[in-house]
């Protein structure tokens, strides 16, 4: 069983899909997971692919990974396609004018639909469900989307470290003196006195002369309202560490890998796009160590564990698809492309001043981003720049 789930494992992280299998396993369908039975003729499946941050901190469903992974059985290939976080998006509403938000919000728009009443709550699904960001991926990259799959950064860590760590092979070194740091978000670094003395400068009534002549006062106040609007690492640098990576293979445990997946001020390597790049590394180097190891005998004493961090809808049926495929895992071909302003993304203002991506063919205009994705699944020249092939074996 060394082999089980390889190819849906690899590209669903390894471990998203563990409380299903347990499931399949012994017998027991999992709470709230509808059996889906794909077309007889149906060779080809789109799954969403969305890494969260969690716990009780402000913005704990907004994502920081979200990718497509394309499985073709019949023509032994897998393609994976990063979509930045500030991609803006239209989400349907009950009128004809529409809402306009950067896909990393979707998911978490959709999880709490009573803070937004002008939704058009028939693209939602059910608890557990998240039939609006899948509808809204489908929109933008005409691939239909057959399930989805999240986790959370505590569900990301543990399988890691279950998997014994992994290997990755950093391209060039970097360093970002501004990761944030898990629980001290809000945490004042020991200023709390000037912190209360800042307060009506961080939410400004007074006119723009008014509040001028107050931080002549007071140059110190300035400063400090100025790097906590601007430059937060600077005014709370409790709130940050430095990471530093090295070029060549590193061995990873759950919170390194974690941080190395995240990471994006890096003078060097920083942005969303070099992110999504070491993302899709990492689920590489995670593919490489399911290889490796006795996976399945690993994981499945461990699956409860995974109950509070994943979820998904894909179904009993769809895995065991999946299953027939794994003696043939050493003839599938993997392609890896992140959207981009190098290829069909341009960068963009919002209406309320929100920096956005949009296609470069003009906003909610998606035909170009379509057919480059297309192309890419087809194999047809040019390459993308971020695409790289390999033997899903390797």
């Amino acid at each position: 069983m060394r082999k089980v789930l390889i190819i849906i494992v690899a590209v669903l992280f390894a471990f998203g899909l563990s409380y299903a299998l347990k499931s399949y396993y012994f017998g027991k369908k999992p709470s709230n997971q509808p059996v889906v039975k794909p077309p007889p003729e149906k060779t080809a499946f789109n799954f969403l692919l969305l890494g969260y941050g969690g716990g009780a901190h402000e913005g704990t469903y907004l994502t920081d990974t979200m990718m497509v992974a394309h499985i073709d059985i019949k023509a032994k290939k897998a393609t994976l396609v990063s979509i930045p976080r500030d991609l803006w998006v239209k989400l349907p509403t009950k009128t004809e004018e529409g809402f306009h938000t950067k896909i990393n919000a979707v998911y978490q728009i959709e999880l709490y639909p009573q803070n937004y009443p002008g939704l058009d709550r028939k693209f939602m699904g059910k608890e557990d469900d998240a039939k609006l960001i899948e509808t809204i991926v489908s929109q933008i990259t005409g691939l239909e989307i057959d399930g989805y799959l999240s986790v959370n950064f505590e569900g990301f860590t543990k399988a890691i470290d279950i998997l014994g760590g992994i290997e990755v092979d950093v391209p060039r070194s970097f360093t970002d003196d501004e990761y944030p740091i898990e629980g001290k978000e809000k945490d004042l670094c020991g200023q709390d006195e000037l912190f209360e003395k800042a307060k009506p400068y961080l939410s400004p009534t007074d006119s723009p002369d008014d509040r001028e002549n107050k931080f002549k006062e007071d140059p110190k106040i300035e400063e400090f309202v100025k790097n906590a609007t601007s430059e937060p690492e600077l005014a709370f640098p409790c709130r940050y560490e430095k990471l530093e990576f090295t070029k060549g293979i590193t061995q990873m445990d759950g919170k390194t890998a974690l941080k190395y997946a995240r990471t994006r001020h890096s003078l060097t390597d920083g942005g969303d796009f070099n992110r999504a790049q070491r993302q899709q590394q990492i689920i590489t180097a995670v593919k490489d160590r399911v290889l490796s190891i006795g996976f399945v005998p690993k994981i499945i004493p461990l699956m409860d564990q995974f109950r509070e961090d994943v979820r998904t809808d894909i179904g009993i049926s769809l895995i065991k698809k999946f299953i027939g495929e794994a003696d043939n895992t050493d003839e599938y071909r993997t392609t890896t492309v992140v959207l981009s302003d190098q290829n069909v993304l341009e960068h963009s203002v919002s209406n309320d001043r929100q920096y956005i991506l949009v296609p470069k063919e003009g906003e909610d205009k998606w035909k170009g981003l379509q057919r480059f994705i297309s192309n890419v699944i087809k194999g047809i020249t040019p390459t993308p720049e971020a695409s790289t092939s390999a033997t899903l074996d390797r």
